[in-house]
């Protein structure tokens, strides 16, 4: 059953994000970061187009998501879980070799526990907290782990040491990022002398890749930049300065479009839709759309969101419903059911980007996409 919209993934698009990505990162390790359903493009259809361009490195939050992408793709692959595991599913990461990450005893005992029972090594990644304040290991207790590490060879394969950045895509972050760089790689000069170490170091997202080459290091974890998005306008514009361009290198892999509902007319002075938003001064047109915030599109855009139709853009009027919206074409020559309306994409000469919305709203690139519902149809394009 066709749902009211449906999302477009663009090959070409991600070929070109791959390969600026892969020029950036040189010898470095590119672990794609697929978590919130591969930021809402869909893991069972935006995986195997990584893999077409020679992915074979895959980042999740969690353990479910570990297993969307392990069933999506070929089994030549790693897949490192950087967040949520319970201790009853380290048994399935360990007979699978899932990599995960350790951040505090009670998973990394379990981790042994386990390994020991299967008399299969888990591999694992120790997170260290270098000024995040999320989650890892005090550095303090380093010495103190490694001595586990040491003692339980046979049992833990220690893949990577690690940690997240706070904050690299902006500037007013610099001393933070500075401070945790520092830690870090006085946590890497220490453990040289570890002659049973045969790890890869990875600090980098993709902003800092960007912003702070040396944090780069063996592996990169790499999101927003393969789907088409540079983490902030500020990147955007440190990038194209250093460059000397003025051409952005990415190019958006998403598109999403649906089709006029209905279309009628209501006379001047009526308020259109719940509440009293949205007020005729004239006798106006309106379109409606069967798209609305259970689909991901936010309510905050109620009176301020944009759609295309025909190659014009329209005003978003009224509040946005749970299922659909209404849009003023009053403007418009002939509009008829049926018709294309595109939400994010391009339609004739106009574009409605995904960080326009910001536009619009308070909504981030991130948290637009990974609100897109798994269950909206995806299809692969050119």
């Amino acid at each position: 059953m066709q749902h009211t919209s449906h999302i477009e993934l663009s090959r070409s698009a991600l070929k070109t994000n791959i390969s600026f990505i892969k020029n950036m990162l040189g010898e470095t390790t590119f672990s794609s970061v697929v978590k919130g359903n591969a930021y809402g493009h869909g893991v069972s259809h935006f995986c195997p187009l990584l893999y077409e361009n020679g992915i074979r490195h895959f980042s999740v939050f969690s353990a479910n998501e570990a297993l969307d992408v392990f069933n999506a793709l070929p089994k030549d692959i790693s897949i490192m879980i950087m967040g949520h595991i319970d201790n009853d599913q380290i048994e399935w990461a360990i007979k699978n070799g899932i990599e995960f990450y350790v951040f505090e005893e009670d998973r990394l005992q379990k981790a042994i526990e386990t390994a020991r029972k299967l008399k299969i090594p888990a591999l694992i990644h120790l997170e260290i907290e270098t000024g995040m304040n999320r989650s890892g290991f005090s550095i303090r207790k380093l010495k103190y782990l490694l001595k586990i590490l040491e003692e339980n060879k046979a049992y833990l394969q220690l893949m990577g040491i690690c940690s997240h950045l706070a904050g690299a895509e902006s500037i007013t972050n610099y001393k933070r990022i500075k401070d945790q760089y520092e830690r870090f790689t006085k946590v890497q000069k220490g453990l040289r002398e570890v002659d049973w170490l045969n790890i890869k170091y990875h600090l980098a997202c993709s902003a800092a890749s960007i912003q702070y080459p040396k944090t780069r290091m063996d592996l990169a974890r790499i999101g927003i930049l393969q789907y088409g998005f540079f983490p902030s306008n500020e990147v955007l514009v440190q990038y194209l300065t250093k460059n000397k361009s003025h051409e952005n290198p990415l190019k958006r892999v998403i598109s999403w479009k649906t089709t006029v509902m209905d279309v009628k007319e209501v006379k001047a002075g009526e308020f259109v839709g719940y509440g009293t938003s949205f007020f005729t001064s004239a006798k106006s047109k309106i379109a409606l759309i069967p798209v609305g915030y259970s689909h991901g599109f936010s309510r905050s855009l109620s009176n301020h969101g944009k759609v295309l139709i025909r190659g014009q853009r329209f005003d978003v009027v009224g509040t946005v419903n749970m299922n659909m919206m209404a849009v003023d074409i009053t403007q418009a020559e002939s509009i008829e059911k049926g018709e294309e309306v595109v939400l994010i994409g391009k339609q004739g000469d106009l574009d409605i980007s995904v960080s326009s919305f910001s536009d619009y709203s308070n909504l981030l690139n991130y948290e637009l996409l990974t609100r897109l519902p798994a269950y909206i149809t995806r299809k692969i394009i050119q």
